[in-house]
Order: structure tokens, then C-alpha cells, then sequence
């Protein structure tokens, strides 16, 4: 999976790029600059596999809401994070339109946006990703199919 081994970390700006573990840290390298550091455990590490976007139904992973935009926009730039928050609200509103305004915040969408154009600008998120991911969940929902054909 494309977003494997790439992590935000609270307070920083940025995605960064898990390199290797130490003993009470992991060695991160950021995708922007290239510098390596250690970060801690008492810093706030998230995979970006591990975080969802909340809807009205239920939560959506992280990585079929940037596949969405990367559709939307053909691969390309979307608004700036720096946008006015209306546009903003437009922006999400098109790519998941059932997303739960009262949980997803202004911040946390303008993440999105910057998350999206850094892994644009790495070429972690092109088109050989998303056919792998699309081909990766076809062969999962194939073999829940099974799994629940076999329990019947």
C-alpha cells in the first residue's frame, strides 16, 4: 500500500517517512526537507493507513478520500490549504460529500489538502498506486465473498 511506513506527527509539519527503529524511538525522515530524527513515543505518531475521515455513516479511510481528490483533479493541484474557509468547506463537500460537518474540522481538512500535494509532489500518490490499492480491496472483497459463501 502506498501510504505504508508514512506518518505525521503531532506538532510538526509535514509527512515523514519511517526509516528504521531504535530502542525508544523511531527514526523518521521528513518528506520535504530529508532530514532524519528520532521521534519519540511521547509524540503524537500517526500512520496515515490508521486514520479514517468521519461521515454520517461511518468512517472513511484516509486513503480512498485522497484517491478521491487525486480523481477529482486528475492528478493534479488542488485549492491551497490557505484558502478561505468557505472554499475549503466546497473543496470537501466535493470530494466526500456525506463527510460529518460537526467532527471533521476547517484544520483537519486543510491537513488533507497539504497531505495530498506533498504526496503529489513525492509521487507517492500516482496512478500505479491507486490501480495497486483499487486491485489490493477487489481481491479483499473477493475473498470476504468467499469467506461468507463458505460460512453458509
Amino acid at each position: 500500500m502506498y501510504l505504508e511506513g508514512i506518518l505525521a506527527i503531532g506538532g510538526k509539519p509535514g509527512l515523514y517517512k519511517m526509516i528504521s527503529q531504535a530502542r525508544n524511538s523511531i527514526i523518521v525522515e521528513s518528506l520535504d526537507t530529508g532530514k532524519r530524527f528520532p521521534a519519540f513515543a511521547s509524540a503524537q505518531i500517526s500512520s496515515l493507513e490508521d486514520i479514517a475521515i468521519y461521515t454520517e455513516t461511518e468512517e472513511k479511510p484516509l486513503i480512498e478520500v485522497l484517491n478521491n481528490i487525486y480523481e477529482l483533479y486528475d492528478g493534479g493541484q488542488t485549492i491551497s490549504h490557505k484558502s478561505s474557509k468557505g472554499d475549503i468547506v466546497v473543496f470537501m463537500e466535493k470530494i466526500l460529500p456525506d463527510y460529518d460537518q460537526d467532527r471533521v474540522h476547517i484544520g483537519d481538512i486543510k491537513k488533507i489538502i497539504q497531505w495530498y500535494h506533498i504526496l503529489i509532489e513525492k509521487n507517492i500518490l500516482n496512478d500505479k498506486a491507486i490501480e495497486a490499492y483499487e486491485k489490493e480491496q477487489a481481491e479483499k472483497e473477493a475473498e470476504e465473498e468467499e469467506d461468507n459463501a463458505g460460512e453458509e
